[in-house]
């Protein structure tokens, strides 16, 4: 298993991954099987989504701030409850296909790291799975 710190820079951001995922398929030697990326927090996620135009992060955040705004009739004390729902929604893990040594993505997807409760120093995990012939 690998693991990586994402240093966050604002309270929320769309921090591109997959240069890291890649990296940890090349340094496994796997050929074939899946890699499975996990984010062990309740205020930050993971997606796969387009990596050609920032316009797509910037309306993703944006859609997901007027979905949770920021105030709100919350309860949690904490004052992140907006952070816990978007977290909630994206997911905490994605799985892609490793095919060949590389990943399996489409020609404009890539691995996003998302941050709702920042700044922060976050860990993300990705665990490689060889195919029983890879």
């Amino acid at each position: 298993m690998f693991e990586h710190v994402v240093r966050t820079s604002s309270s929320d951001e769309m921090v591109n991954i997959t240069s890291l995922v890649r990296q940890d398929v090349r340094e496994s030697g796997i050929k074939d099987g899946i890699a499975v990326v996990f984010v062990p927090h309740t205020t930050a996620a993971v997606t796969i989504n387009e990596n050609a135009d920032p316009d797509v992060v910037y309306d993703l955040l944006g859609i997901l701030r007027r979905a949770f705004p920021e105030s709100g009739n919350y309860r949690h004390v904490e004052g992140n409850s907006h952070a816990h729902a978007k977290a909630s929604v994206v997911g905490s893990s994605c799985t892609v296909i490793i095919e060949n040594g590389q990943l399996k993505l489409g020609t404009w997807q890539g691995i996003y790291f998302c941050e709702f409760d920042g700044p922060r120093s976050r860990k993300v995990y990705v665990k490689l799975i060889p195919s029983a012939a890879g």
